[in-house]
Parts: C-alpha cells; structure tokens; sequence
C-alpha cells in the first residue's frame, strides 16, 4: 500500500491516511479475492469499507464545519485525550447511529440530535 504521497490527489492522501489508522485492514485490500467478501450485519463483523468511508465523511465534516458545531465538538473530546483515533471512532459512532436512524425514519439526518449524541460523549 505505500504510493508516492506526491503523486497523490487530496482525495487519494486523505484515503490513505484513513488505511494506514487501520493495519487490520491492509492484507483485505492488497487481495482481490478478499475485497469481494461481503460483511452482513448478522454475522457481527464490521464492513471495514463502510468504517473507513465514515471516517472520510467525519474527517469532512469537521473540515467544513458541517454540521455547524462539529469542529468544536472534535477540539472539545481531543484536549482531554492523547487518543486522536479514539476520539474519531466515538464520533463515528454517533454519526453511523445518526445515519442508521435516519435511513430507518426515511428522513434526512438529525443535525441536531446529531451534535447532541456527541456532546454527549465522555470526556
């Protein structure tokens, strides 16, 4: 998995810093036959292609600023922790139940109960 950061797009470098958090992942994506695998809910395994797609949404999210709020949630959980990827994965959390809420009610995602779930976090 190492690629020349140079050549790479944000977009690519951003990918790739979400892979490297994750060396759990690295022999699924350097294998064809393992890529394909499906990940059903029932069998109680996480889809590592939809955890690292969160982390990317988070990591937007808190670039934009969007929903309004988040950013200061994200500098809030990380002054009292040196677990950066901890704090990350709290956040996915919240965003995924948020997300998972919203496909049930077939709404757009609760951006204030979103921020509230995080407020809500341990500190």
């Amino acid at each position: 998995m190492q690629h020349d950061a140079a050549s790479m797009t944000p977009l690519e470098q951003q990918i790739a810093s979400v892979i490297q958090l994750h060396p759990e992942y690295h022999a699924l994506l350097d294998s064809p036959e393992e890529s394909e695998q499906a990940f059903p809910p029932e069998h109680g395994q996480t889809n590592p292609y939809l955890h690292m797609g969160l982390h990317i949404a988070l990591q937007e999210q808190i670039m934009t600023d969007r929903p309004v709020g988040i950013r200061a949630c994200y500098q809030d959980l990380l002054s009292k922790t040196t677990d950066a990827h901890q704090v990350l994965h709290q956040m996915i959390d919240c965003l995924a139940e948020t997300l998972w809420q919203a496909q049930r009610d077939q709404t757009a995602p609760d951006e204030i109960a979103y921020l509230d779930r995080l407020k809500q976090l341990p500190k």
